[in-house]
C-alpha cells in the first residue's frame, strides 16, 4: 500500500483509467506474459518511436515504456497470452545469439538515478550503505537495509569525484529510496532523485568494445578501461558517463546521457554497429542472462522480506565500518538463516516456472520460486528461489511444481554460464 510506488506520472487522469482497468479485471486471468493495455505511452523516451517501428513489443514499469522483446516489425509484435513458452522464445533466442556472438543494445533509462554532493556525502553514504564505497572513477555493488537488516535496495555506487556520487538500482523504488535518502540527509549533503535526467544505452557482448572504440575518442581498451571502472567523457559526440559493468555477463558498458543526446546516440551505435552484428534486445533477454549467472533482480529475488544473509547479499557487505542494519545483520549470520537464495535447473520441457511456484523434497513444501525462465546460452529452463537452509547444497534434488505438474531440479554450486566471470571482465 506504500504510495511510494508511484511517481509523478501517476497523475489523476492515469489513475482513473488505471483504476477503472483493474476493476474490469478483477475476474479476469492475467498471464505472466501479458501486457495490460490502459494508461500505456504515459512516459516515453526519445527511442520509443525508433524502438516501436523496430518491432518492439513495450512494457512499462513505473510509469515508463521499455522493451520487453523485438518482433519482426510492428505489425509482428504481438503477444498470445500463455502459461507455457511464449510467441516472444524464438525472437529472445535471436536477440541473446547477438550479445553472445557480437553486440548488442539495450535501453536503460528506466534503472533509478540517484546523485549526492557535498563534504559529506562520502561518510554518509558510508553508513547508510553497508557495503564498500569505491574510490574516484570506481564502481562498486553494495547492499542497502533496514535497521532490521532487511533488504531494502540492491545499488550500484558510482564515485564521479571524492564528494560526487552517483547510485544506479531499481527505477521502481526509485521514490521509496528517495524518502529514505531525505529523511536525515546532514546539511553537508545535496541530493537529488535524477532518474528522469539520465537516460542511456547499455552495449553488450564480444564485439562491443570494438563498437564503443569507433565512436569515442577514449582509449577503452582493457588495460585502461578495467571492469568496475567509469569515466565522464564523450561518445558518439555527446557527454556521457561511461560505466565498465554489464548485467548481461558478456563484455560489456552502460552509456548514460542526457535525455535530449539519447537519439543521436542510439543513431550512431546503429551506424557503428551495422558491420558488427549489432542487434537491440529487450529486458526478456536480459532477465534470461542473468539467470545464468545466479543474480537476482529487485522485487523478485530481493526485497524487504529477505536478509542480507539469506539473500547472499552479505558477500558485497563491508564489517569493517558501522552501517544501517549491522547489529541485525551479524545477528543473522550468527544464527543461521532459516531458508537461502539458490538457483536451480529444472528437466522441463516447453514450459518455464514464472514465480511463485512451490519447491518440494520427497512431497514437503521446502521453499518457493521467486523468478524463473529459459536460459537460451546454456539451454536449460531454469528458477531462483527461496529453500530451507537444509536443502539449500549444490547438488541437492528436488522438485518444483509447474501447473500442477512435478518437475525435477538440482541446485547448482555456480553460474550455469561463464561461472569466473572471465567475459564481462575480459
Amino acid at each position: 500500500m506504500d504510495v511510494a510506488r508511484f511517481g509523478e506520472f501517476a497523475t489523476p487522469e492515469w489513475g482513473t483509467v488505471k483504476s477503472s482497468e483493474n476493476y474490469e479485471r478483477r475476474f479476469v486471468m492475467t498471464f505472466p506474459n501479458e501486457t495490460l493495455p490502459k494508461g500505456r505511452m504515459q512516459k516515453t523516451t526519445s527511442l520509443y518511436d525508433r524502438l516501436v517501428a523496430k518491432g518492439a513489443l513495450m512494457g512499462q514499469g513505473f510509469g515508463l515504456e521499455h522493451a520487453l522483446w523485438f518482433a519482426d516489425g510492428p505489425d509482428d509484435s504481438f503477444e498470445v497470452p500463455s502459461f507455457e513458452r511464449n510467441r516472444s522464445h524464438d525472437y529472445v533466442r535471436r536477440e541473446i545469439k547477438a550479445v553472445q556472438d557480437a553486440v548488442g543494445g539495450i535501453e536503460i533509462a528506466n534503472f533509478s538515478k540517484h546523485e549526492f554532493k557535498g563534504p559529506g556525502a562520502r561518510a554518509y553514504l558510508d553508513h547508510t550503505l553497508a557495503g564498500y564505497i569505491p574510490a574516484p572513477g570506481r564502481l562498486a555493488l553494495t547492499p542497502m537495509l533496514t535497521p532490521k537488516g532487511k533488504l531494502y535496495g540492491d545499488l550500484t555506487v558510482a564515485c564521479l569525484a571524492d564528494d560526487h556520487f552517483m547510485l544506479f538500482g531499481s527505477g521502481a523504488m526509485q521514490q521509496a529510496h528517495r524518502r529514505w535518502f531525505e529523511k536525515d540527509l546532514p546539511d553537508d549533503v545535496a541530493y537529488r532523485n535524477r532518474s528522469d535526467d539520465w537516460h542511456g544505452i547499455a552495449l553488450s557482448g564480444p564485439k562491443s568494445r570494438m563498437l564503443l572504440a569507433r565512436i569515442t575518442r577514449d582509449d577503452v581498451g582493457a588495460d585502461s578501461l578495467k571492469f568496475r571502472d567509469l569515466r565522464q567523457c564523450f561518445v558518439a559526440g555527446v557527454p556521457v558517463i561511461l560505466n565498465r559493468i554489464s548485467f548481461s555477463g558478456e563484455l560489456g558498458f552502460e552509456i548514460y546521457c542526457h535525455p535530449q543526446y539519447l537519439l543521436r546516440l542510439a543513431e550512431v551505435i546503429e551506424a557503428a554497429g551495422a558491420d558488427l552484428g549489432y542487434r537491440w534486445y529487450g529486458s526478456r533477454a536480459l532477465l534470461s542472462m542473468r539467470l545464468e549467472k545466479g543474480w537476482g533482480v529487485w522485487s523478485l529475488e530481493y526485497r524487504p522480506d529477505f536478509n542480507a544473509v539469506e539473500s547472499g547479499m552479505d558477500a558485497f557487505i563491508n564489517w569493517n565500518k558501522d552501517f544501517i542494519g549491522k547489529d541485525a545483520t551479524l545477528k543473522a549470520q550468527k544464527d543461521g538463516p532459516d531458508q537461502r537464495l539458490v538457483t536451480m535447473i529444472i528437466d522441463v520441457d516447453a514450459i518455464d516456472v514464472s514465480n511463485d511456484e512451490a519447491i518440494l523434497k520427497d512431497g514437503q513444501a521446502v521453499g518457493y520460486v521467486s523468478s524463473g525462465g529459459y536460459a537460451h546460452r546454456v539451454g536449460q529452463s531454469m528458477a531462483m528461489g527461496y529453500v530451507k537452509t537444509a536443502y539449500a547444497g549444490a547438488g541437492t534434488k528436488l522438485q518444483v511444481e509447474i501447473l500442477g505438474t512435478l518437475f525435477d531440479a538440482e541446485i547448482l554450486g555456480a553460474a550455469a554460464y561463464d561461472p569466473n566471470g572471465a567475459l564481462m571482465r575480459g
